[in-house]
């Protein structure tokens, strides 16, 4: 087993690899304010954002779902990662070689399995595109790619390869590479043969498929030869790394210009994709043999920020089974925010043979939106029946009816009835009207009607889901006593230098709330607030460190993430939030004294009494000193 990575490399790969441009690599962030940027969460499934990236801190936070931490934590969390994996990876982004505690430097067969898996398929995209290039036999796959309009450049570009024929070429380069059988047969790379593994890919054009990250994870491999008995096309199989309805064609090419236009182009296949590219509608990508998924719209949806100007556009080809293929992406229409429209070429052409015979133009043209994905849904029911009788308009409505009760937008949703009453030829619009009203009310009433979204500017991020609590009332933020400690502790762990070291001197029970009061125990555990004024980071580093556990963990990254609830962030702001906390902290102890001395005053020892109403004066005296010159008293 290698050792423990070093903690001062753990320390310089936090502070290496900034986390918005991490998180950027799988959703896209906008500015939330306060120095902090938001995006649709990838832990769980949501409409608005509450997920909050805070670069100067190097923490992210979800207010929806509580997941939390640093670049490190969300790398294991994204992508399944051991902490060492997750560094490692982190680590050579960075071009920072790991040193480890016990037997120096990690040895590449003692790495862990997933970054050994991406190794080895990046090992094998750049043989298989050093065989297309310069193998005598892969002239068929170059002749295959030509006769589609792609030459060299564009192979490259993409990183198409070839496999050879025979049995065992990319398995024997791997071994002589240092990766075992087991890790290869672990990678989908290779099968067991009768005599140990063989390759999987023989004889056939290879499409390396990466995650949105941009590793490689598996392999679309089309065949070439008539001998070939296996399918058109071989996809990896599911592995530790890829699942074939999580990933998506292209994502690494086109994240950035989807997120940046608020469009995406969904083509079926590999060389669509590198048509649309090479046409210039770089927002394409396809699914990797399965069908368009929940799995998928999450994906989408992080980046476009799925909210209601976003364009989803499918392209599919007029046959039916092309057809068949867009009502299933309607199936899953209700889970985008964004519009989603069809485009179908006039003569049934996929991208790829539309650029082929009409240039780069047609493609471009092809996906300008025309036909909304409803639209086309309800003309493919509508025109099974026979609209010339009674009967078939309203078989034809009894189907296409619950359609447009699904259609989220309420004023949309009665022009399309509307729309479809025309389209069936039934003069009474209002009875479809209505119709189309009732069954969407009973589907309301069936699932649960949504509470109504805030509005925009309206909601605080800790109003998105009930805080974490360990023991004790659950939080409530209509308490003053509770907004005001959250908003010390927030202070204490974004602007230490504000409240310290006034801070240090508070103790543990001056914070009411159970969870609060953990978190001011982690604060003192890490060294104080004083520390944080030191080594911003690795103080906030250490704070989670400090943590008992799980629950007070997240508190700690939340409040470290949470926008302070005021424009200007000054001394006067955190001297204000110290006095507030002292001075109740001060009437409870009074409070207590005076019950005390209450029960003293009905028979116990003098010189106790006296000693309490001593105390008592004191705290009054420094309750007054609070009142009339605030933070200078303290």
């Amino acid at each position: 087993m290698a050792g423990r990575i070093n903690d001062e490399d753990v320390k310089a790969v936090r502070d290496a690899v900034p986390i918005d441009a991490v998180v950027s690599e799988y959703l896209q962030l906008r500015n939330a304010g306060g120095g902090n940027l938001k995006g649709l969460c990838p832990f769980h499934d949501e409409k608005s954002p509450s997920f909050q990236v805070s670069p100067s801190k190097g923490l992210f936070h979800c207010f929806g779902c509580q997941e939390g931490g640093d670049t490190i934590t969300f790398v294991m969390k994204v992508d399944h990662l051991t902490f060492s994996e997750a560094v490692e990876r982190l680590a050579a982004q960075a071009g920072i070689t790991l040193r480890y505690e016990e037997g120096g430097y990690n040895p590449s067969h003692q790495r862990g399995e997933r970054i050994r898996l991406v190794e080895a398929h990046k090992i094998a995209a750049e043989w298989y595109a050093e065989q297309l290039a310069v193998s005598p036999e892969a002239d068929t796959g170059r002749i295959f790619l030509a006769e589609r309009g792609f030459d060299q450049a564009a192979a490259v570009h993409f990183g198409v390869g070839y496999s050879p024929q025979g049995w065992d070429h990319l398995t024997r380069y791997l071994r002589g590479k240092g990766f075992t059988d087991k890790e290869l047969l672990l990678s989908g790379l290779a099968q067991e043969g009768r005599r140990g593994p063989i390759d999987r890919f023989r004889g056939r054009l290879m499409w390396p498929i990466r995650d949105i990250g941009g590793d490689v994870v598996g392999f679309g491999a089309r065949k070439l030869y008539e001998a070939d008995n296996g399918p058109k096309y071989l996809n990896t199989p599911d592995t530790a790394i890829y699942r074939k309805s999580q990933v998506l064609y292209g994502i690494d090419l086109a994240k950035k210009e989807i997120a940046k236009t608020s469009r995406a182009v969904v083509v079926e296949g590999y060389t669509d994709v590198m048509a649309c590219h090479l046409a210039g509608v770089t927002t394409a990508i396809a699914t990797c043999g399965t069908a368009f998924g929940g799995d998928h719209i999450k994906i989408l949806r992080r980046l476009l920020m799925d909210n209601g100007s976003a364009r989803v556009i499918f392209t599919f080809d007029g046959d039916a089974a092309g057809q068949k293929a867009a009502l299933r992406a309607f199936e899953d229409d209700q889970k985008f925010a964004a519009e989603t429209y069809i485009a179908i070429a006039p003569d049934g052409m996929d991208p790829c043979d539309l650029r082929l015979t009409k240039g780069d133009d047609a493609v471009t043209d092809l996906v300008e939106p025309r036909t909304p994905l409803f639209e086309f849904a309800l003309r493919q029911i509508v025109r099974r029946y026979d609209l010339d009788t009674p009967a078939g308009r309203a078989a034809a409505l009894d189907e296409a009816a619950p359609v447009v009760a699904r259609i989220k937008n309420s004023g949309a949703q009665h022009e399309v009835a509307v729309q479809l009453a025309g389209m069936l030829g039934i003069l009474d619009t209002q009875f479809v009207v209505k119709r189309v009203a009732q069954l969407a009310r009973w589907a309301r009433e069936r699932g649960g009607k949504a509470p109504a979204p805030a509005r925009a500017g309206h909601a605080q991020p800790y109003e998105a889901a009930p805080r974490p609590t360990t023991a004790g009332p659950a939080l409530t933020l209509r308490n003053p006593v509770y907004a005001t400690e959250r908003e010390l502790l927030k202070l204490a762990l974004q602007r230490p230098e504000l409240v310290s070291p006034a801070f240090d001197a508070y103790g543990v029970d001056e914070f009411t709330a159970v969870p609060y009061a953990a978190v001011r125990q982690a604060i003192l555990d890490a060294g104080g607030a004083e520390y944080g004024t030191q080594d911003p980071q690795d103080y906030l580093v250490r704070v989670r460190e400090a943590a008992p556990d799980d629950t007070v963990r997240a508190m700690v990254t939340e409040l470290a993430v949470e926008a302070i609830m005021r424009k200007t962030v000054d001394e006067v702001y955190a001297g204000a939030q110290l006095v507030t906390v002292r001075r109740r902290a001060v009437e409870r102890r009074v409070r207590d004294v005076q019950s005390q001395l209450a029960r003293l005053a009905a028979g116990g020892d003098p010189a106790q009494l006296a000693a309490v109403q001593n105390e008592l004066w004191v705290l009054q005296q420094y309750d007054q000193a609070l009142r009339e010159h605030g933070a200078a008293a303290l």
